[in-house]
């Protein structure tokens, strides 16, 4: 039973590390995005992954649903902290509504990222033989 769990958690860690490590979902070892970042291009993806050949793009308007992810993180974020600003520090809604667009500001191309990955991690499969076949 104990390994079991262990075993699921592992797996959980495994597509966490992918997510946020931006790696291919299928063989976990390819990079989605060019690297380094390129601000003027934030979503410089890769065609296909070098190691697996899994089709980043698979049809048009694929990542739409990353932008519900990526409005949920920064809800999660950002939230929580316009809430302590005001109830706990006493600060005004437009003070917090500053703070907050600077928060988001900063993390912006890290949500955007995270979202895409996170999306594409949800739609495909890990198979660790992909390489093999």
């Amino acid at each position: 039973m104990i390994i079991i769990h262990l075993q699921s958690n592992l797996k959980i860690i495994n597509r966490l590390s992918a997510i946020f490590n931006y790696k291919c979902p299928r063989c976990r070892k390819g990079d989605l995005f060019a690297i380094p970042l390129n601000i003027k291009q934030p979503l410089d993806m890769h065609k296909r992954c070098q190691v697996c050949d899994l089709d980043f793009e698979p049809e048009p308007g694929f990542y739409f649903g990353a932008m519900f992810i990526s409005y949920t993180i920064s809800a999660f974020i950002l939230l929580p902290v316009a809430l302590l600003a005001v109830f706990k520090y006493g600060w005004s809604a437009n003070q917090a509504m500053l703070l907050m667009m600077g928060i988001g500001a900063v993390g912006f191309l890290k949500i955007l990222r995270i979202s895409r990955s996170a999306w594409l991690n949800a739609m495909v499969p890990y198979d660790p033989d992909y390489i093999k076949k």
